[in-house]
């Protein structure tokens, strides 16, 4: 029985969200992409709130939703899908035991069986003995986690995550980002998220979606490791410059780079055949203008950017990291010579 199916499709202003997902029973799936790029409508489209264009969903092996005939639409409260976003949404008048004996009193559970239940939920989401407490006397952190202990106890066939941690300061973050691992074992889950670490901390499986469609997919390293566009690359914090094979390297203009990675040499032996360079801004070095060993060339600088390790300085060809007092003095527009070592560079088909 599968866990999730579906082919989403919902007409948007300037283009149409046209995405299809086959999540397995207990898998987590990372849905990643840029801003406006449709990931939100795709969860709202799976719980009921947004309206299909065109398309089917099934959850659990039952279709709930389906434009062609036989027209099928299940309302959201009963597709067995929960939807946790950046605001808890807790109920205010309702204790925390009473918000997360919610959903089981609602299917027909018993009160006294749905609040011990509730009780357990808290534990198992590190709040035990708080069932008393009102959700106006929980932290933004605490709030999530009851969010959460609330959506399990319910059972739901499938848990959507939109960008739960994002409201979070990093050190809650990251407490709740283990714990949603912990507790979503074993549940089928679509989570929604513009952190890298919270795909890798989470998911199996990562799906890139920009400007309606998806672009890349796979397991979530192997997809951050070989980015199929700038997005991805960003996400990951490398370079990917566009060039194409010629003589077994890369080449762009005049700027020309080897691999010594096995794989990266066998797609480079193609003559013109479209590649990217991924290499890592730490791995590239500003050398002196007299140089001009392979992997070697000269670009502009177009901003400067903090990090906590010092200044990534990003130029028209790619990126490098250096020390905060070598930074001292250099300014967009500014003519540098960077260099790679052929055994930091991986060459990817566009």
């Amino acid at each position: 029985m599968s866990g999730l199916r579906a082919h989403v499709i919902v007409e948007r202003e300037h283009f149409a969200v046209d995405v299809a997902l086959d999540v397995a029973p207990g898998e987590t799936v990372a849905v990643m992409g840029p801003s406006g790029a449709g990931k939100s409508t795709l969860l709202q489209a799976l719980a009921g709130l947004e309206p299909l264009t065109d398309g089917e969903i099934s959850i659990g092996g039952r279709v709930v939703d389906r434009v062609a005939a036989p027209r099928i639409r299940t309302e959201p409260m009963s597709r067995g899908v929960v939807l946790l976003g950046q605001d808890a949404r807790l109920f205010p008048h309702l204790s925390v035991r009473e918000n997360v004996a919610f959903g089981p009193r609602a299917g027909g559970v018993d009160a006294r069986t749905a609040r011990d239940s509730a009780d357990e939920w808290l534990v198992r989401v590190g709040l035990p003995g708080a069932g008393e407490r009102m959700p106006r006397e929980l932290s933004g952190g605490e709030g999530q986690r009851v969010a959460v202990a609330r959506a399990l106890a319910a059972s739901p066939r499938a848990v959507l995550l939109d960008e739960p941690l994002v409201a979070l300061d990093p050190a809650t973050a990251g407490e709740i980002r283990q714990m949603l691992r912990d507790q979503l074992a074993g549940t089928t889950t679509i989570a929604v998220t513009h952190d890298a670490a919270d795909a890798v901390a989470l998911a199996e499986r990562l799906i890139v979606v920009e400007a309606g469609r998806v672009t890349q997919s796979g397991a979530v390293r192997e997809v951050l490791a070989s980015p199929a566009s700038g997005f991805v690359a960003a996400i990951a914090g490398v370079n990917r410059l566009v060039g194409v094979a010629d003589g077994g390297t890369w080449r762009h203009g005049d700027l020309r780079l080897a691999s010594a990675d096995a794989a990266s040499r066998t797609l480079a032996a193609t003559d013109g055949a479209a590649l990217a360079a991924v290499f890592r801004p730490q791995d590239v070095r500003i050398v002196d203008e007299t140089v001009t060993d392979a992997g070697a060339w000269r670009t502009r600088v177009t901003r400067l950017e903090s990090t906590l390790a010092g200044v990534r300085v990003h130029t028209e060809a790619g990126a490098v990291d250096i020390a905060l007092a070598d930074a001292v003095g250099l300014a967009p527009g500014d003519q540098l010579r960077l260099q790679v070592d052929p055994a930091d560079v991986r060459f990817v088909a566009c």
